[in-house]
């Protein structure tokens, strides 16, 4: 369901009902008559979707967390807030950008439409920018030649599953954050999907390879072995982007998680 959409469309016609009650009808209506039932269930939300509409659209939109890709920055039932003029102002809808404020960084954690299917929204963080040589070999995250600092701090407790995953300490670009990885499953990645720019990428039964084509974002989630990212379908291309994740506002399992995000 395309909900801005949806919304648009509301606000299109709320607008037009507002348009034509306020220049047109409401000169024509006696003092002190009621006013009719188009003006009372549909002019009279106008401004309310208006108002809801420029906030979803140009501030903070929000999301509600339905995987464990990002497993343990971010659980399922994390109700998040992302703010939509971090990578630019885009035209609503159509998710045209037509003013650049800032470009993603590496360790940005990231809401983007799926590429195999727009109509979805994914969120995981930003490994490789435009440029970037990004290694995933034997769980062992490079950048351009250089290995991504990595401490271990002890294991994780999956409170879903009841398991524990070894955790650790991840400095990607000026972000520190946790991510797991399971060793008992296996490095090799799937080599079934074809996507665009796939001539950029290497498979071998380590791992992954990649080289981030110009206008595009290399994605991974923090839950390393349980997260489908940009090494099974490819790169995310800038007009995808939706906004930067960057507030938990509610869990309805857990209120110690409201503002935990980092």
């Amino acid at each position: 369901m395309n909900f801005a959409l949806i919304l648009f469309v509301l606000l299109v016609v709320s607008g037009a009902l507002w348009g034509a009650d306020h220049f047109y009808a409401r000169k024509r209506r006696s003092v002190g008559s009621n006013d009719p039932w188009w003006v009372e269930y549909g002019a009279s939300f106008f401004p309310v979707i208006l108002l809801v509409f420029c906030l979803r659209s140009f501030v903070v939109e929000p999301f509600k967390i339905p995987s464990e890709s990002m497993v343990p920055t971010l659980v399922i039932g994390d109700f998040i807030l992302v703010n939509k003029w971090t990578y630019g102002i885009r035209v609503p809808v159509i998710n045209k950008k037509i003013i650049d404020v800032h470009t993603p960084q590496r360790g940005d954690v990231m809401v983007f439409r799926y590429p195999k299917d727009t109509s979805l929204d994914f969120i995981k963080r930003v490994v490789g920018v435009p440029g970037d040589k990004i290694e995933y070999l034997d769980k062992k995250l490079t950048v351009n030649g250089v290995a991504v600092p990595q401490s271990q701090t002890g294991d994780y407790l999956n409170a879903r599953q009841l398991s524990y995953s070894p955790s650790y300490i991840e400095k990607l670009g000026e972000v520190e954050h946790r991510i797991l990885v399971d060793n008992g499953t296996p490095a090799f990645i799937s080599q079934s999907e074809q996507f665009p720019f796939r001539d950029n990428c290497t498979y071998t039964s380590r791992g992954v390879a990649c080289t981030v084509p110009a206008g595009h974002y290399f994605m991974m989630g923090d839950n390393r072995d349980h997260s489908n990212d940009s090494r099974y379908w490819g790169f995310v291309p800038e007009e995808n982007i939706v906004g930067k994740a960057f507030f938990i506002w509610f869990n309805f399992s857990d209120l110690k998680r409201i503002g935990s995000f980092h």
